[in-house]
């Protein structure tokens, strides 16, 4: 199982004791991490940008800047996830028409501080996930620019949390899997949401065949065509059987001898 993501927090707080409270609490909190403290406004701005915290708490009553004008300065858009800390409750509307995601009032409940922290990670795994969607569309561009001819040099495969870009000279075969495809790779099997038909019309012809109704190979890969008793099947250079319709073996023996 992956390792939670490391959420680094900074703590912005005059008080000395309002900052330990505050780390504490973070402390039963394996992901989070204090990346650095702040005693007033222009220190919190000098350590948004040094630390670049995921999380900040800010205290809205320090001196030389409040709380909302380290917002300003900042620029909402630059700052990251905020959860105002205050000991008085009458800035709360304030807080959030400032896009804050959660206001909590001193002395800080754990109930609240642990609500507070499940709001974060909740943004933050929505943030990953739209900033995953933006990189996958950019990669998918990228893809499309790489078209020769009628066929993709590269597929774009989800692996874990990140893509991989698959050289279609790496393909071995490919087969239907439910609503997959899955692609077998020098030695490795990646699969690939999309239908055979698709994938087929992607691949560049003259190097890929459709065999089977559940079956594409790369051309260069075939060894040998065998006939058995459970039907035709390619023998491929690395001992894979795949199966071919008899309606394609002849195809298949035309091209290979072509």
């Amino acid at each position: 199982m992956p390792a939670a993501r490391q959420i680094r927090v900074l703590v912005a707080d005059d008080e000395p004791l309002a900052r330990r409270g505050v780390r504490q609490l973070l402390a039963a909190h394996p992901d989070m991490t204090v990346a650095g403290e702040s005693r007033n406004g222009r220190e919190t701005l000098q350590a948004l940008d040094t630390l670049r915290p995921d999380l900040l708490f800010l205290d809205i009553q320090m001196p030389e800047m409040d709380g909302f004008e380290v917002l300003r300065a900042r620029g909402a858009a630059r700052m990251p996830a905020v959860i105002f800390v205050t000991a008085h409750d009458q800035f709360a509307v304030r807080a959030f028409e400032a896009q804050a995601l959660d206001y909590l009032v001193k002395p800080l409940s754990v109930a609240r501080f642990n609500s507070a922290l499940g709001r974060a990670r909740e943004r933050m795994q929505m943030a990953e996930a739209v900033e995953r969607a933006a990189r996958l569309s950019a990669l998918l561009e990228t893809e499309h620019a790489h078209r020769v001819n009628n066929g993709v040099k590269r597929l774009v495969i989800a692996v874990d949390s990140s893509e991989l870009l698959l050289p279609v000279e790496d393909i071995d075969w490919i087969e239907a899997e439910d609503y997959y495809v899955c692609v077998h790779a020098g030695g490795k099997d990646y699969l690939l949401r999309e239908s055979m038909a698709s994938l087929e019309a992607r691949l560049d012809s003259r190097e890929f065949a459709r065999v089977h109704r559940s079956a594409i190979v790369r051309l260069d890969r075939v060894r040998e065509v065998r006939a058995t008793p459970q039907g035709d099947e390619l023998i491929l250079r690395n001992d894979a059987r795949v199966p071919v319709s008899r309606r394609k073996r002849g195809l298949v023996e035309s091209r290979l001898r072509g």
